[in-house]
């Protein structure tokens, strides 16, 4: 996937507290942090949806939004969210993928569970991947990391290993 044009979709969508119909294409021009968890109500999944609503407005602040995808549907997203006060910091777009089509398409449907599998896409302005990570469902993903990899990318240079936002990019 990585250096390919990232799949468009239009979907439903939970976005602070309201039903939307959400469409990836209309995020062009910004860098997107598109994120599939196994399923709501489970015990890593709440961790990570707190984590990046921790980050989020400092990604939003680096030209990115952040995308959360999981087969549950927007109602069970709702649900979620109000019952659980980690989930409800959550103010980007929680999507539902019940054909699991959007999984499909990003290579991380978990066949035998019917569930999308832990994987984290960052998308360019141009709607290109760039980055591409997936882990077993028992690990969750270190916001820290994503926005490290995600200035890296904005450099538009080369990084050397362990590099981080402010340092210099090697010279060719």
């Amino acid at each position: 996937m990585i250096g390919n044009k990232a799949p468009d979709f239009d979907a439903k969508a939970f976005v602070d507290g309201r039903f939307e119909d959400f469409r990836l294409s209309r995020l062009r021009g910004k860098w997107v942090v598109l994120f599939f968890y196994p399923a709501d109500f489970t015990f890593v999944c709440p961790t990570e949806i707190q984590g990046f609503a921790e980050k989020y407005e400092e990604f939003k602040k680096a030209g990115a939004e952040i995308v959360s995808v999981s087969r549950d549907t927007i109602y069970v997203h709702k649900a979620w969210v109000e019952h659980d006060d980690r989930v409800a910091e959550a103010k980007y777009p929680m999507v539902e993928d019940r054909k699991g089509e959007i999984s499909r398409d990003y290579g991380v449907l978990d066949e035998v569970s019917g569930n999308s599998q832990r994987g984290l896409f960052i998308i360019n302005p141009e709607g290109i991947v760039k980055y591409m990570v997936v882990t077993d469902d028992n690990v969750g993903r270190s916001t820290d990391e994503t926005f490290r990899v995600l200035s890296a990318l904005q450099t538009g240079g080369l990084c050397p290993v362990n590099w981080e936002p402010g340092k210099a990019t090697l010279k060719v």
